[in-house]
């Protein structure tokens, strides 16, 4: 048992930054509490204590802009907000619970925390096996405690690695958690900041990491009031979701800060294994050494400091080799990146659909070609683009990627949100499975796709400003101009929508849906108990495809798989030779000698 205390020098001074300042509240003894804001433009800023004594403090500015005082009779529970210049109340930028939501006061949280993890040392990356959720929908209840009851069987199931979506604090109950203002503080309507470490704690005494998405493209828009304290935002560029942050314009020396003091918050105190990192394509900076350069560095040497493995993980759709090459060789220096492209190339190959951004994909070699290299596009013509775009990797190393055949954008932004066990046959949602957890990359599963969930995500908010209210259903039905699907998009505030995207975990137990759980968890066996397929290794694997008969081989060492993608029954002479595989798993495929006979949609596993 190990109480946390956090408190590290920031790994910013080594990069060279002359600071690492704590910033928001922080406990002393004595029920004391430090406040400390970044808010180089306003001459007066003001601790107004709101509970449980009515007060008001000054606070002294430092030369860097900072403004800070020590308040007695301060004890955690406190609400507070920031007066600036005596004008506007705001909450902490900073803040690390906001049990109130985005406008209401700030609350002073305590850091300590009674943890059953000692020892812990995280998950090696190449043993990662990825299970996202979506925290509010995952359960009936929508809690980080909620959770821990199914942790047992997911372990079970073979997940290492339990991946939350975004629960910085988001406007109302109902957000994918993508609307984020409060970068440091757990969403209040999910448990708060003790729920979170319960979580932790709970997935560490199981033998499995938990890992954090994380927004630093963007905030959200209702409850943003960062732009009120500090140059945060910048002009000079856009974004898809509205103001871009200033990661290299004058004083963006503190904004990087600010989001790296965020992660290394989650990592110390919170005992998060992986930081995922989202839509790093949106981030915008010039700077010869980038935020993101920096961000994962300081991950990287804070988890070698507390003896831990944390990773991360990059979101970006750009095929850029660039995000996950070492620093020390000018790259941003992520882990590992997510792959649209295997994704894209094997859902067309399942459903047949060409359309928007999946237009350019539908080969069975290209689903070949992603799973050598570990992009498809490496400097060729994107139609769906207009462009070239990509560039070939040098690593071989197939732990550098994370692959899905659904994750919550893939799923949560087609019109319905409708999931791939829903508009295939069971037949293709087992290949799917089968094309997933036998990759030579680290495999991830989407919430309820071990057993063929049907109940959609779709997309949902829960914001207060009718005018915004009513430009994301605006923006929502816009948003499906490049696809072919047919009627109107659920309205996003519609209480029903949110609902309606929950789980309905009995269905693992019953048919069709219980038979594709125990599939899942026969793979990750195999997968866990080979060798050959354990190792991810990008220069051991062959492949084979025969776009004509829709026919894909992948040989990884000692053991091929053999995967039918077509609507018709094949038999086939076995492309690796000699006579002598044996079958190590197989679902509709019978090897005789090295003539393979495969029903549709059919793939198997053998050694040799």
């Amino acid at each position: 048992m190990s109480v946390n205390r956090a408190g590290h020098k920031s790994e910013l001074t080594a990069l060279g930054h002359p600071f690492g300042t704590h910033i928001g509240a922080r406990l002393l003894q004595g029920d004391r509490c430090e406040f400390r804001v970044w808010a180089p433009e306003h001459e007066r800023v003001e601790l107004h204590i709101v509970a449980p004594r009515d007060r008001r403090m000054p606070m002294k500015k430092s030369e860097d802009g900072y403004h800070e005082v020590v308040a007695g009779e301060c004890p955690a529970g406190t609400r507070y907000v920031f007066a600036l210049n005596h004008d506007k109340e705001r909450p902490d930028p900073a803040s690390r619970l906001q049990p109130e939501g985005v406008h209401g006061p700030s609350e002073v949280v305590p850091s300590e925390f009674e943890w059953h993890d000692r020892g812990w040392k995280g998950i090696e990356l190449q043993d990662l096996v990825v299970y996202e959720l979506h925290v509010g929908t995952f359960t009936p209840e929508g809690t980080f405690d909620a959770i821990i009851p199914r942790l047992d069987e997911l372990k079970e199931l073979g997940i290492t690695a339990v991946e939350l979506l975004p629960v910085a604090q988001f406007p109302g109950e109902r957000n994918w958690g993508y609307d984020g203002t409060y970068v440091n503080a757990a969403q209040n309507s999910y448990g708060g900041p003790v729920a979170l470490k319960r979580l932790a704690d709970a997935c560490h005494g199981r033998g499995m990491a938990l890992l954090l998405d994380v927004v630093y493209n963007h905030l959200g828009p209702e409850g943003n009031y960062l732009g009120e304290y500090a140059p945060y935002f910048t002009d000079r560029y856009k974004t898809p979701w509205g103001l871009a942050l200033n990661f290299d314009g004058p004083l963006s020396d503190h904004v990087r800060w600010y989001f790296i003091q965020n992660a290394l918050q989650w990592i110390d105190e919170f005992h998060i294994d992986g930081l995922r990192v989202d839509a790093v394509h949106a981030i915008v900076d010039h700077s010869a050494q980038p935020f993101l350069q920096d961000l994962c560095t300081a991950v990287r040497e804070r988890g070698g400091k507390l003896g831990r493995r944390v990773h991360t993980i990059a979101e970006s759709d750009l095929n850029n080799p660039l995000v996950i090459t070492p620093a020390e060789d000018h790259g941003l220096g992520f882990d590992t990146q997510w792959i649209d492209d295997y994704h894209h190339s094997l859902h067309t190959l399942l459903t047949g659909e060409r359309d928007g951004y999946y237009e350019g994909f539908g080969k069975v070699s290209d689903l070949a070609r992603v799973t050598e290299v570990g992009y498809l596009y490496v400097g060729q013509h994107s139609t769906y683009r207009k462009r070239r775009y990509g560039r070939a990797p040098k690593t071989k190393d197939g732990a550098k990627f994370v692959v899905s055949a659904q994750n919550h954008d893939q799923v949560g932004n087609r019109m319905m949100g409708d999931r791939l066990g829903t508009i295939v046959s069971p037949e293709k949602a087992r290949l799917a499975a089968a094309a997933i957890v036998l990759s030579p990359f680290i495999p991830m599963l989407f919430m309820g796709e071990e057993y063929g969930e049907t109940a959609p995500f779709q997309y949902f908010t829960s914001h207060s400003d009718r005018d915004l209210i009513e430009a994301v259903r605006k923006g929502r039905r816009e948003e499906f101009d490049d696809f072919a699907w047919k009627g109107e998009p659920p309205d996003p505030h519609d209480a029903e929508t949110f609902r309606r995207s929950k789980l309905n975990w009995n269905l693992s137990r019953v048919g069709e849906h219980a038979t594709l759980r125990n599939l899942h968890g026969d793979l990750l066996r195999l997968r866990r108990e080979t060798p050959s397929l354990r190792k991810l290794d990008l220069g051991a694997v062959e492949t084979h495809a025969d776009d004509e008969r829709r026919l894909l081989f992948v040989k990884r060492g000692a053991v091929f798989i053999a995967y039918n993608f077509s609507e018709e029954e094949q038999t086939v002479d076995v492309p690796f030779g000699r006579a002598g595989w044996r079958p190590l798993f197989v679902s509709g495929a019978t090897l005789d000698g090295t003539r393979l006979r495969m029903t549709p949609s059919a793939f198997g596993v053998f050694s040799g």
